[in-house]
């Protein structure tokens, strides 16, 4: 990597500092492929496992897998990173029965002092050996409500945007539980909380959907999303995803 995004070349050093610190230590890394049934649904959310390393190829983390691959994984979503100060935000707002923390979200990197307003989509950041490109924020679907008991569970992360965000792998490797996290280059000015508020919004936004969908790094499965509302003027539904397939 050799310098930042050309649309950032006029911006401060200090501001962008191409190997900025954002994470020391990370707090926990996860992986698993344990299968949780849901109503009939499959689900590895409640899989994840504490682990000493992770082993990163470009397409997968090793042991770690997806019950539903047409909705989860790919190339786009080989690494799953959430703030591990949002649990106790979701406890704060009675949205959990009982106590869960890491990595009950399925997360595969847990760490504290970094979150969804600090991150932007295209962000190039190293984890350890491992550099990784962010892609999107985490679409909240109903699995969330059976794991964290509350039938508004997904409903609050898609309000709130303490969700987490996607990575995509550039450079494979092993990431240490010891391993740091720095920034190694921006490519856009879209924070993934901003990219969270448009995509999610009820007001249909012709501007903000081609900025966000121009984000270099954003996930192809997003653009194509934000490439069908311009063709057809209109919001996809999003009950089923949010309340399950018997929501209607």
């Amino acid at each position: 990597m050799s310098g930042l995004s050309s649309s950032y070349t006029n911006q401060s050093k200090k501001e962008f500092d191409m190997k900025q610190l954002l994470v020391e230590r990370i707090s926990g890394l996860y992986a698993g492929d344990a299968v949780t049934e849901y109503g009939g649904v499959s689900s590895m959310i409640a899989g994840k496992q504490r682990r000493q390393q992770l082993v990163v190829t470009e397409s997968t983390v090793v042991g770690d897998s997806q019950a539903d691959p047409k909705h989860h994984g790919g190339l786009d979503r080989v690494l799953h990173h959430f703030p591990r100060e949002h649990y106790g935000q979701y406890r704060r707002w009675d949205m959990m029965v009982g106590f869960k923390d890491a990595p009950a979200m399925g997360e595969n990197i847990s760490s504290v002092g970094l979150d969804e307003t600090q991150v932007n989509i295209g962000d190039i950041i190293a984890i350890g050996e491992v550099i990784v490109q962010v892609t999107q924020p985490r679409s909240p679907c109903f699995k969330l409500n059976h794991q964290f008991g509350h039938q508004d569970f997904a409903l609050a992360m898609q309000t709130s945007g303490l969700c987490g965000w996607f990575y995509r792998v550039i450079t494979p490797g092993k990431i240490a539980q010891d391993a740091s996290i720095s920034l190694q280059q921006r490519c856009s000015d879209m924070s993934v909380r901003e990219a969270m508020n448009i995509y999610f919004s009820s007001e249909f936004d012709v501007h903000a959907y081609d900025r966000l969908a121009s984000c270099e790094g954003l996930a192809q499965s997003w653009v194509n999303s934000l490439s069908r509302r311009l063709d057809s003027e209109k919001i996809e539904p999003w009950q089923i995803r949010l309340f399950g397939p018997h929501s209607r």
